[in-house]
């Protein structure tokens, strides 16, 4: 039988601890953290019945202190992430969104993508080959699946262009990868 889980009001020690353990565990942004943290003063302050606007100031100085220490650093999260992204073959579009969706402010990722030396078209040939897609195509005649595959790529970020380039590609003429 299973206990059911009991709260403790956030406090200072508590939430640095959290935040700790979380970063330990996962590369994360300032307002990512905070999204976190607030999460988890939220459970504990519903179960408690308490408000958790209570405790907003608390987890600014939390994540502020975890900002200070170097625990959390947005250009360094950045950077890691468009370089995991792109050899992983994100494009630009995506990275930038995922970056976005993760609490990185617009300046930070602007400077890191401008810092970014792989282009567009390296990434989709990266992400063709992954998903065994377009010249890399095992199953079924490449022919049959072509619009599919440019979807593909499409949806992945990638401009249509850049997609025709990859998925037409003849690997036999011209090796691309």
């Amino acid at each position: 039988m299973k206990r059911p889980k009991t709260y403790k009001l956030p406090t200072e020690e508590r939430l640095v601890r959290s935040a700790i353990a979380y970063l330990d565990r996962y590369a994360s942004s300032a307002e990512n953290l905070r999204r976190v943290l607030s999460r988890k003063v939220a459970r504990a302050a519903h179960a408690l019945d308490h408000d958790a606007a209570e405790f907003s100031e608390l987890i600014d100085t939390v994540v502020e202190r975890c900002k200070r220490s170097g625990l959390v650093d947005d250009t360094a999260y950045a950077e890691a992430k468009v370089a995991s992204l792109r050899r992983r073959g994100g494009s630009k579009r995506q990275i930038a969104a995922k970056l976005s969706a993760k609490g990185v402010e617009r300046p930070i990722i602007e400077k890191t993508m401008a810092q970014d030396t792989v282009e567009d078209l390296a990434a989709a040939r990266v992400l063709a080959k992954r998903r065994r897609i377009g010249p890399w195509r095992t199953r079924g005649a490449r022919i049959d699946y072509r619009d599919k595959d440019m979807a593909s790529l499409c949806r992945a970020g990638f401009g249509f262009e850049t997609a025709r380039l990859v998925i037409d590609a003849d690997l036999d003429a011209d090796p691309i990868a």
